[in-house]
């Protein structure tokens, strides 16, 4: 039981340093770089998301369709790259009850402008789970992230990116079954 408890503060130890390092992340840029080259949105859409066990389990639907929400800033570092970090929360995982699990994404994407309207963007990304239908997932999560983006109106964009995590997303309790996770998300998004 004290092993447990130990743990357990151990965990919700870790996800106060995450947050609280993504605050500063996100202050530190904002005053390092000055208003004219800083830019803030919101952005949302759908997911869908397939995760890949090994060994694969049997009689499973793999994927579901969820959807997420969060807000963004990017920070200019020439005409036409920048850096943008995002808070997003994302609903994954599997249909299967006992196989969802909603996260808190912190993405980091280096950013290319391709001509007039497109932007391609790729990084890293670090999550948190915030609620999940079993004991199965990780607290903590690492993958990477892809995408591009369309702007059609001066500040409005519709995007479509890609992730894959890099580690296996279940408890070490389960071992030898792992998973990873595919996720695509397709959304709309605004700059302010």
């Amino acid at each position: 039981m004290e092993t447990y408890i130990r743990n357990l503060n151990v965990k919700l130890l870790m996800k106060k340093v995450l947050l609280t390092s993504v605050f500063i992340l996100f202050i530190a840029f904002s005053f390092a770089q000055g208003y004219e080259s800083t830019k803030y949105g919101i952005r949302a859409g759908v997911n869908i998301s397939n995760l890949d066990f090994d060994p694969s389990p049997v009689n499973r639907n793999l994927h579901r369709n969820g959807f997420y929400f969060g807000g963004f800033a990017e920070f200019s570092l020439s005409e036409t790259t920048w850096l943008s970090t995002e808070l997003l929360w994302s609903a994954e995982g599997a249909k299967d009850e006992n196989w969802r699990a909603n996260y808190l994404n912190l993405p980091i994407q280096l950013k290319f402008k391709l001509g007039e309207h497109f932007t391609l963007g790729a990084g890293p990304q670090i999550g948190v789970k915030t609620w999940k239908s079993a004991d199965a997932f990780d607290t903590f999560r690492f993958s990477g992230v892809g995408g591009i983006e369309y702007k059609f109106l001066e500040d409005y964009f519709i995007d479509v990116r890609a992730g894959y995590d890099f580690k296996n997303l279940l408890d070490e309790n389960l071992s030898p079954l792992e998973a990873t996770q595919f996720t695509i998300q397709v959304g709309i998004g605004i700059k302010i």
